[in-house]
Parts: structure tokens; sequence; C-alpha cells
């Protein structure tokens, strides 16, 4: 028999200090909470626009979590490989416009951990279903990385593996919760990092999903 659906229910969360992952990389916990079903809303109108996908990978496999964008660049993968196109290329259509709250946010948090400054011309919407995950990668496709990455995490809790500068790098668990925001940039850039399988649960405001919005400077 399974073990029954975990309800996973978010009290008031007072300020914490951010926790700092090493040099360059810092955790806000519960940075977003307050805003979680604004953002939420924000999310759908942009899905709404441009509904969310599965992406083919440059080998051809499926990719298992859902995604779009918004802003004025959106990251993309096909057979022909990974980057960013101002162009969704479902419609035919530039990309939703990044809505004012969600780059906000971006550069709240980016303030926060030592980054002044940063304006996000792309944000990924990643759609995490029970049992999907995102294996050790770099954010590499920018070419400048000069700018911070900043991850917010909503809905049920995952595990985030932070790896070091090669992919054989030990990596380092920790549970990222409803509200938590990521911000890695200077030394540690181009760290590798990943997203454990999603376990069943249910959310009050994603129901049995999770969403994470990276932000990015790609232009």
């Amino acid at each position: 028999m399974n073990p029954p659906t975990r309800l996973f229910v978010d009290p008031p969360q007072p300020a914490q200090p951010p926790e700092v992952l090493e040099p360059g990389a810092l955790v806000l916990r519960g940075f977003a909470l307050d805003q979680a079903a604004d953002l939420l809303r924000a999310v759908g109108q942009v899905a709404a626009q441009a509904p969310l996908r599965h992406l083919v990978t440059p080998g051809g496999l499926g990719m298992s979590v859902a995604m779009t964008n918004c802003g004025a660049l959106g990251w993309v993968s096909d057979r022909s490989g990974y980057r960013y196109d101002p162009i969704d290329p479902d419609s035919g259509q530039p990309w939703p416009a990044m809505p004012a709250r969600l780059r906000q946010l971006a550069g709240d948090a980016a303030q926060a951990a030592g980054y002044p400054g940063f304006v996000p011309d792309a944000c990924l919407v990643n759609r995490y279903a029970p049992g999907t995950r995102l294996s050790l990668h770099q954010d590499r496709d920018e070419g400048n990385y000069a700018h911070p990455i900043v991850s917010v995490s909503l809905g049920i809790a995952a595990m985030f593996l932070w790896g070091g500068a090669q992919r054989a790098d030990k990596a380092r668990r920790m549970a990222l919760m409803h509200g938590d925001v990521v911000v890695w940039g200077g030394p540690a850039r181009l760290r590798f990092h990943g997203v454990l399988p999603l376990p069943d649960g249910s959310h009050p405001l994603t129901g049995a999903h999770r969403i994470n919005l990276t932000f990015r400077k790609a232009g």
C-alpha cells in the first residue's frame, strides 16, 4: 500500500540570516514566502500565454520537468542544442514580458545576497511533478558569468544538490522549502547543482507540484 499523501502547510516564518553555502552562494530562507501567492498568480498569467511544455534534449530525450519562460529571452532546448531565444518556438511569438513582481523579487534577493543592481532578462519557470528530477548541471548558456543566478522555490519541498566545480565532485544535499531563495554568483557562479526526484505530496498553493523560478541575465 502506498503511504498517505503528505500535505505541506507553511507556518509563519521569522526572518532568518542567510545560510552561506560557500563564498558567493547563499540560501535566503523564506525570502519569497510573503509574496508566494502573488508570484504564483503571475506565473499563471505567463503560462496562459506560453504554456508549460517538455523540451527535448540535443540527444533526443524528453525532459521530465515541464517549463516555460518570460522576459526578453527564453531558454530552449532541441536537437540543435541549448540556447536563449527571444521567440517562443511553439507559438512563433516573443516570450511573455516578465511580470514586474517577479523582476522585483529577483533584484531584491540578489541585493540581499550581495549582488546589487541585478536586472534579469530571462526567467525560467520549471514545474516539477512527483518523481521528476534535475540532474547535476552548470548554468553556462548565458555566456557572461558576471551576473548571479537567483532561484526561487514554491510549493512542495525539494532536495537540492549543491556540487562543486566538476560534475564528479561530491554534492551537498539540502531541503528547499516553499519560499526559499538560493542565489549564487562570483566564485560560485559555475557550480554544478541539481534536484533529487520530487517526493509525493501536496501543497495548498501548488497542489502536487513544485514551481521553481530561475532568474538570469542572458543578454
